[in-house]
């Protein structure tokens, strides 16, 4: 039997309850982070609507972009996505954003989660949640058709969203006078 150096077995040791502590530290962040999520979530409006009707409600809106000479912003998610909340709380609290939808746009939330996953609307549109994550733009022209889907990733800065991104995505994608 090899014997072991007693200055072996506490480098062996020290690691041992090093490791030990610091998976015990990174649990506490990771709890500490999942609970300040879990607390922004509480204070941000939920404009997902599992009940609705995505292609009745969409239909209604090509109506009316064609009539106002709109396109049609999709926001794909729901709510019990952080990010998505945080995407529609940035567009609506931030005067230059909310205005520069409100002029060009009609904005649609088309929900994503267990309760509706709106399957056959997201089929139409090529599954980019599948391919993204959420949230995810969907571009639609005044009659329906899908001009662009934008990942919202590169639109992120932090744990929030990027005005100068965010403004240049939606003036790329405004209807041509």
């Amino acid at each position: 039997m090899k014997k072991i150096s007693l200055t072996a077995l506490l480098t062996v040791s020290a690691l041992f309850i090093g490791a030990t502590a610091y998976s015990q530290s990174t649990d506490n962040a990771n709890t500490a982070a999942v609970e300040k999520e879990s607390n922004e979530k509480v204070g941000l409006p939920k404009p997902y609507n599992p009940t609705e009707n995505a292609d009745a409600k969409i239909a209604e809106l090509v109506k009316q972009a064609q009539g106002e000479n709109k396109n049609i912003i999709m926001q794909a998610g729901g709510n019990w996505c952080i990010w998505c909340l945080r995407f529609n709380n940035f567009v609506e609290t931030t005067p230059e954003l909310k205005q520069l939808v409100d002029d060009n746009y009609l904005y649609y939330h088309l929900n994503y989660s267990p309760e509706n996953k709106n399957e056959k609307v997201f089929a139409r549109y090529g599954n980019p949640g599948a391919k993204f994550g959420y949230p995810v733009l969907i571009v639609l022209d005044k009659n329906g058709k899908m001009i662009h889907v934008q990942e919202t990733g590169g639109l992120e800065a932090g744990n929030g969203y990027d005005l100068a991104k965010v403004k240049a995505f939606f003036e790329q994608w405004k209807p041509e006078a």
